[in-house]
């Protein structure tokens, strides 16, 4: 079968890292460290696995900064190589295991990418997969699959940039019938965006909440405050005309462009707070949002972040940091700043009762799917890899929010 494999090599990491900032075709030529491949379909690890092909998967800023080399080597050692790159995906069932009995072949499923204690056949499970919180599970280096956080970055479960994965029974949703491909590939981004909003949540109504970042999860966290029924006075903060169209039909109240100081100038005249300029360094803010989500994760956002916060305030760091620097940690002190990390998702308290947060994902996707499916905006054939990474690196350009590969296009290499 065809995928996109990551294999680990630190000279090519190396190379990578310091090419692809200039030359961002650079991650995906001869020195990258992804190809496409042809590989045997993985075998089912037990029989309560299930063989998936990918209908519509979807790429992921964590997918793009392992191509790009330019995330934080954290996860290295938790991880198994080669792995097949994806996690975002709907697909249908092509292989069963014996001890499966509510799936057959053909009916399509969303995937839950998290490889918890269950799905690695570990009993007792650790402490906080007992707490349905399996993508914080303790033990992602044991059990009946090779090391791995997630599907997509496991040697032994491949990933949805393929034409077949494995996925235990545990991690597979049905598809709710009528529900678009469009939309359902969106289902583990959205999760992660919901898990977000009910973790950091604004306070009161006509709090100001600001989204920085409008790619697909800064999107996707202003689409998660609407429909949890939020009514904060949301700003988002867009670098792109399609990003401010989507942002603002997605629910955010005001859609601020811009970075730097003309940007602070702007978010302290939309929140209320008075600005002050040292000799040395950005804007200091006297007041400011009640809470600031980050969507982006750089060392710029995250500085930001926490100058935005006023007294008293919430970060929450939803965008995946690399090893950022230059951020003043002053306001964190000063303003007594509570910094979230929002991490995936699991189970959470929604309405007094506690519910996974991908069947809250699945119900707001029903309810909301033609909007959120705006979202996806550039479809590529696995054999179009480099122009699909290309289109994802470079929103500006392609105008698209979330870029699929789409398993039922053929195309070129």
């Amino acid at each position: 079968m065809k995928a996109i494999e990551y294999r680990k090599s630190v000279a090519r990491y190396v190379a990578t890292r310091a090419l692809a900032r200039r030359w961002p075709g650079a991650a995906t030529g001869p020195l990258g460290t992804v190809r496409l491949v042809e590989r045997a379909a993985p075998p089912l690890p037990t029989p309560r696995w299930v063989a998936v092909r990918p209908r519509l998967a979807g790429i992921c800023g964590s997918d793009l900064a392992t191509v790009t080399a330019s995330g934080s080597a954290y996860f290295s050692p938790l991880l198994s190589y080669p792995f097949v790159l994806g996690h975002e995906t709907v697909g249908e069932v092509t292989r069963v295991g014996g001890a499966v009995e509510d799936l057959a072949p053909g009916a399509r499923v969303v995937l839950e990418p998290a490889l918890g204690c269950e799905v690695r056949g570990i009993a007792p499970p650790c402490a906080s997969c007992a707490a349905g919180e399996e993508a914080a599970c303790a033990r992602v280096t044991r059990g009946d699959v090779a090391p791995g956080i997630q599907t997509g970055f496991c040697r032994d479960t491949g990933g949805a940039w393929s034409e077949e994965f494995v996925a235990h029974r545990r991690q597979l949703h049905p598809a709710p019938a009528g529900l678009a491909d469009e939309a359902l590939v969106l289902a583990e981004p959205f999760a992660c965006a919901i898990h977000a909003a009910l973790r950091v949540p604004p306070a009161a109504d006509g709090d100001a909440a600001i989204v920085l970042g409008c790619g697909t999860i800064g999107l996707l966290t202003i689409a998660a405050l609407r429909a949890l029924g939020s009514r904060a006075r949301v700003l988002a903060v867009a670098r792109h005309a399609h990003q401010e169209a989507l942002a603002a039909a997605l629910g955010a109240d005001r859609v601020l462009r811009g970075r730097g100081e003309p940007l602070r100038a702007r978010v302290a005249e939309e929140t209320g707070a008075e600005i002050h300029r040292p000799e040395i360094g950005g804007s200091v803010f006297v007041g400011g949002a009640a809470v600031v989500y980050d969507c982006v994760g750089s060392a710029a956002s995250l500085d930001d972040a926490v100058r935005f916060a006023r007294a008293g305030g919430r970060v929450a760091v939803v965008g995946m940091p690399a090893v950022p620097s230059g951020i003043d940690w002053t306001a964190i002190w000063y303003k007594e700043l509570t910094v979230r990390g929002c991490y995936a998702y699991g189970v959470e308290t929604w309405n007094g009762e506690r519910v996974r947060t991908f069947a809250l994902a699945l119900r707001f996707l029903a309810e909301r799917a033609p909007l959120l499916s705006r979202l996806v905006g550039a479809r590529f054939p696995l054999a179009a890899w480099r122009e699909a990474i290309a289109s994802a690196l470079d929103t500006g350009r392609s105008g698209a929010a979330k870029t699929v590969f789409d398993l039922s296009m053929g195309g070129h290499s």
